[in-house]
């Protein structure tokens, strides 16, 4: 018996568990201080539901071998760009939201290409390279904000009538259409069937994806070039199909993100998109060398739910406004503890 409670503990990770522990702890509190448990976590699967596609943007990348994608800040640019065409030809509704889609996925597709060349260029270094390409792409898109030729004046300055607003809102166009669809309750509850159901949409789309020739070829190419190499596997294709991949589910990320949360925030806004994404995958499980959909599912679960309930709780307990700074020591520091669990966090 003990050698199997052992087992169970090394398989499911001891920073999973002692984070689970943590939440039991939490809600625990919650509902001693007379919190909404119900509410907290309703509020929780939103944020799951909402970052999920970005943190399943890190899959493709660990698994083609390029590692841990911190240049996720160029697929968010592409969404962002999307969503403003979109907003900026008038699509309300659904057909806002997929138009969204159907616009930066062409952009992304381009960018993440262009991506691939400028890291095969820097192998064995993708991660820091990946890191300063997405700081510097935000700066540079900052001035294009400004000069961007859009003319809807919901989405420009009124002072001057040219450059962007650095917060765009959603409400007339997009805005939480996928949260307001298929909402259901179990147990008070609410569960948005529209945004849990699209995040797992693609979990299924993507291991669908490497159950094909193709995904099986590019986790070869992760696991083991060299074999992949004398297989006849061009490692260089696999990689930048993976690149692109992550880039086009980064673009789909944060429209969807933007959609749940009702506003679209531009200049330096996307700058630390990366983070919480990686912090959520390594904390689920995955490694640099490898990323599953479960890794991403328990990930997010895991890192935004504390997240989002840590912050009511500690602000009730201590009876004080202390919600920004709890904010930032928790989040920073669940990225800081999830930066050292590279190896899979067992």
């Amino acid at each position: 018996m003990t050698d199997k409670l052992k087992q169970t503990v090394e398989h499911i990770g001891i920073p999973r568990l002692m984070i689970a522990g943590f939440l039991a702890v939490i809600f625990v509190t919650a509902y001693i201080t007379g919190m909404s448990v119900p509410q907290l976590l309703s509020d929780s699967l939103v944020r799951v539901g909402m970052n999920g596609i970005l943190v399943l943007a890190m899959v493709p990348t660990i698994s083609c071998g390029v590692g841990l994608n911190f240049g996720l800040p160029l697929g968010v640019l592409c969404g962002l760009v999307g969503g403003l065409i979109s907003m900026e030809r008038g699509f309300v509704g659904f057909p806002g939201f997929f138009a969204a889609i159907a616009f930066a996925v062409p952009l992304a597709v381009v960018v993440g290409y262009l991506y691939s060349v400028l890291l095969e260029s820097v192998k064995g270094q993708e991660m820091m390279v990946g890191t300063y390409v997405g700081f510097s792409s935000v700066a540079v898109m900052c001035i294009f904000w400004l000069m961007a030729p859009f003319r809807n004046p919901e989405l420009i300055w009124a002072i001057g009538g040219k450059g962007l607003r650095s917060t765009l809102t959603l409400g007339n166009y997009y805005g939480k259409v996928l949260n307001n669809f298929a909402v259901f309750e179990i147990f008070g509850i609410k569960i948005s069937g529209g945004l849990i159901g699209f995040f797992l949409l693609f979990c299924l789309l993507v291991y669908l994806f490497f159950r094909t020739k193709l995904g099986i070829a590019m986790l070869t190419a992760g696991a083991n070039p060299v074999f992949a190499k004398s297989a006849g596997i061009d490692v260089r294709r696999m990689k930048s199909v993976g690149i692109i991949a992550s880039t086009v589910l980064a673009a789909i990320g944060i429209i969807v993100y933007a959609q749940s949360y009702g506003f679209l925030q531009l200049y330096m806004a996307p700058l630390m998109m990366a983070f919480p994404a990686i912090a959520a995958i390594l904390i689920g499980g995955a490694s640099l060398q490898r990323a599953t959909i479960l890794n991403v599912i328990i990930g997010t679960v895991l890192f935004q739910t504390l997240l989002t309930t840590a912050l009511p709780v500690t602000s009730r307990v201590i009876q004080g406004d202390i919600s920004e700074v709890a904010r930032l020591i928790i989040s920073n520091g669940m990225i800081l503890y999830a930066l050292t669990r590279s190896t899979g966090g067992k």
